[in-house]
């Protein structure tokens, strides 16, 4: 096992290192969002072919997959023809003179590294002498399918709200955004606890260390790359956004509360 998932993490940092060079002409470190997934998912499919799938670490590896399909085609998508993200610009301006080769370890590899160890479930769940399939694995199934087609739906539905010009300057409080000020990071999270579920039922305690994988992404999301950098001076930016945030749940969804305008 040790030696699969050293050798998933240089396949991680083979994904990474041609991808920096390519945003080097481009001046454009954003290039490493449309690739995070790929660092998960190929490692992860190294597993399941090096140590030999069964019925549990195939259907994990599938979800995964269709996950990182339908993830890396949004953010491409998404960002075709912007340029570098304004999250990117401003880590190039925080480290001038010479972002160009330190954006390879301050982006590229530390993406590669920390998607590698999010591909932990996998591992843990992947090998010989695992238990047959069972209810925990089931719990844990219908959990990740269950977060991937939420964060599907609200990706779907901002891009919708978003395509419309008349909501230019709007707050999107519809949909699952009425219950949820980031229903799309409340999916991705049920992903990964769902595949940690999945990778516990196969190791047992013993592959406790493969939670650090949903733990990482849970603060990623909350607290380093998602919701708090996102609404750091949103209300600044956009006034109605405070009253939105006044009624609306941050992440877990729920009832908005009454008698906050909207």
């Amino acid at each position: 096992m040790l030696e699969a998932a050293g050798i998933g993490l240089l396949i991680a940092a083979g994904i990474a290192i041609p991808t920096w060079l390519a945003s080097l002409p481009l001046r454009d470190a954003s290039l490493a969002d449309r690739l995070w997934s790929a660092f998960i998912a190929a490692p992860s499919a190294f597993y399941v072919w090096r140590l030999g799938g069964d019925t549990r670490s195939i259907v994990m590896l599938a979800i995964l997959l269709a996950w990182a399909v339908r993830l890396g085609l949004f953010i491409t998508v998404r960002n075709w023809g912007h340029g570098e993200d304004r999250r990117y610009r401003a880590i190039r301006d925080r480290n001038q003179p010479g972002f160009a080769l330190k954006s390879l370890w301050l982006v590229f590899l530390l993406q590669a590294a920390l998607g590698w160890v999010v591909s932990w479930p996998v591992l843990a769940a992947t090998g010989q002498g695992r238990p047959g399939w069972g209810g925990w694995d089931l719990v844990g199934a219908s959990l990740a399918l269950t977060g991937l087609v939420i964060e599907s739906a609200a990706d779907a539905q901002l891009a919708q709200f978003r395509r419309n010009p008349a909501n230019r300057g709007q707050v999107m409080d519809r949909g699952l955004w009425r219950y949820s000020r980031h229903p799309n990071y409340f999916g991705e999270c049920c992903v990964w606890w769902g595949l940690g579920v999945m990778a516990l039922s196969a190791a047992g305690w013993s592959g406790l260390w493969c939670l650090v994988s949903p733990v990482l992404m849970t603060a990623l999301l909350l607290r380093v790359s998602g919701v708090t950098l996102l609404e750091r001076d949103i209300g600044e930016r956009r006034p109605a956004y405070r009253a939105y945030i006044a009624r609306t749940s941050a992440f877990i969804p729920w009832p908005p509360k009454r008698g906050v305008a909207r």
